[in-house]
């Protein structure tokens, strides 16, 4: 199984970016960048080479899924894996996120608890290796 060392943080809520930044890094004891735009991401993570992608779905300009699908374009994160995060979480949305792009691999809620949400984010991180090597043994 892969180790999750870096993050990037998309969100184009400073706020929410501020709390996601100390959670991250104090609790959950991540390396993370955080960008308030898809454009920013887009201009960063070739530099910052994430182990995972976060990122929020409604965000002006491009959109979460939207984000996503142009970071998939560059060969290196064709298979990154990325959990949104929304406050998008009627089972439809959930089930239509999970779909819309390779390798998401969660979703959560918001608000999150910034408490527990890198806790949250490590076990969605484990159990989606677990499932990877379960499926690749079958």
């Amino acid at each position: 199984m892969r180790n999750l060392k870096k993050i990037i943080y998309i969100d184009d809520q400073t706020d929410i970016l501020l709390i996601a930044e100390y959670a991250l890094t104090k609790i959950g004891k991540y390396d993370a960048l955080m960008c308030e735009s898809g454009v920013e991401a887009l201009a960063e993570i070739d530099d910052y080479k994430p182990d995972l992608i976060l990122i929020d779905v409604m965000m002006p300009e491009l959109s979460g899924p939207e984000t996503l699908t142009k970071i998939r374009e560059k060969a290196l994160f064709k298979a990154t894996p990325a959990i949104f995060i929304t406050a998008k979480i009627f089972q439809s949305e959930v089930a239509e996120l999970m779909s819309c792009n390779s390798h998401v691999i969660g979703v959560i809620p918001k608000p999150f608890d910034p408490t527990t949400v890198s806790a949250t984010i490590q076990s969605v991180w484990d159990s989606s290796f677990s499932k990877y090597n379960q499926e690749s043994l079958s």
